[in-house]
């Protein structure tokens, strides 16, 4: 008799919490190699006066400074800071006790994306390779089940995305580089010339076509699970280039920014759509020098930052001296936020409980 009570009771919690869920839609955002110190600092002090990696550092100084970090912090991510911090969550303020970090070993992009949308960080994944992917990602789980089905899409800058969403398997669209856009909607023939056309400082499209498609597609599609892959914010990094590094990481937040202004003008997601923005990795801190890197052999590249806002998750800010949280807890993340349990084969662990109803 007791255990058919408890059946009962946690049926009744399982059918009162999802009666209570909101958010109908999930959009995920990530920013390559994106710093957490920028995200909750601003501009590095130490390395805008480097000519080595600033070239024009009264420039940048005149656009990004300020006299405190919440006004230099503000100027750079004028979005994530004005905007989600006031109606979501923040994670990842190393400064303020707040710790997110990667779980697996190598802190680099493929184990990093790997490690958000499958939640196992597996030691075999330890290249950048085109390999395709063995584990099971969260968004094809999520295209599996009802009412998702050919409404889970992604659209990725870095051309390795199709591996690593492992496209042929999980029957996922994604759009990567410069991919041919063979869909038939409203501007998506100008996106698709243009990313053809247009120069690849970073031997890929801008990261601003990459978003357009997403955009448009979005607009068209209408899909429930978008997901957007920038890749700039890395590339440039790894070059040296601070201020291009800056320029590019402000200008993804004004994207950011106009994909939730977009997002809020259309009834399909007005009020029932999540934004979930995260990086893959972190980058170095101590040694200067090594704010253009980032792996296992550089300290401190395995600290990252999670970013979240939606009609379920509270508007409780900057995080401060939460318990320490990890990249894989986003997988399971995701899919809580849409009502589901992701239990592949593989082992996951539990999702980050704050940002859920």
């Amino acid at each position: 008799m007791k255990k058919i009570s408890l059946s009962i009771i946690s049926l009744f919690c399982i059918l009162f919490v999802t009666a209570q869920r909101k958010t109908q839609n999930l959009v995920i955002v990530t920013l390559d190699g994106m710093r957490w110190q920028e995200i909750f600092g601003g501009v590095d002090s130490a390395i805008i006066v480097n000519k080595k990696f600033t070239r024009d550092s009264q420039q940048i100084t005149k656009f990004f400074s300020g006299s405190d970090i919440s006004e230099r912090r503000k100027k750079l991510f004028p979005f994530l800071w004005g905007t989600l911090c006031q109606q979501g969550q923040l994670y990842g303020n190393r400064w303020e006790g707040s710790n997110v970090n990667n779980a697996n070993p190598y802190w680099f992009s493929y184990p990093g994306y790997n490690e958000i949308f499958t939640g196992y960080p597996d030691s075999a994944i330890n290249s950048n390779n085109k390999n395709l992917n063995p584990h099971e990602n969260v968004l094809e789980f999520i295209n599996k089940q009802s009412g998702y089905n050919g409404k889970v899409a992604a659209f990725s800058t870095w051309d390795c995305f199709p591996y690593i969403l492992n496209k042929w398997r999980s029957g996922i669209y994604v759009n990567s580089d410069v991919d041919s856009i063979h869909l038939n909607a409203p501007g998506m023939q100008l996106v698709n010339d243009m990313q053809f056309l247009s120069p690849r400082p970073i031997d890929v499209r801008p990261d601003v076509l990459t978003y357009f498609a997403g955009r448009e597609y979005l607009k068209a599609y209408k899909p429930k699970v978008l997901y957007i892959a920038f890749d700039e914010t890395d590339d440039f990094a790894h070059g040296g280039m601070y201020d291009q590094y800056l320029k590019s990481a402000h200008s993804e937040d004004a994207m950011i920014a106009d994909l939730w202004n977009t997002l809020q003008s259309m009834p399909e997601y007005k009020n029932c759509t999540t934004l979930l923005i995260t990086c893959d990795h972190g980058r170095g801190d101590k040694i200067k020098e090594q704010w253009t890197s980032h792996g296992s052999h550089v300290e401190g590249s395995n600290q990252i930052w999670i970013a979240a806002m939606g009609p379920d998750t509270k508007p409780l800010g900057e995080i401060k001296n939460n318990p320490q949280l990890y990249q894989r807890q986003i997988a399971t993340t995701i899919a809580a936020l849409l009502g589901f349990n992701f239990k592949p084969s593989h082992p996951v662990i539990e999702p980050i409980q704050t940002i859920l109803p």
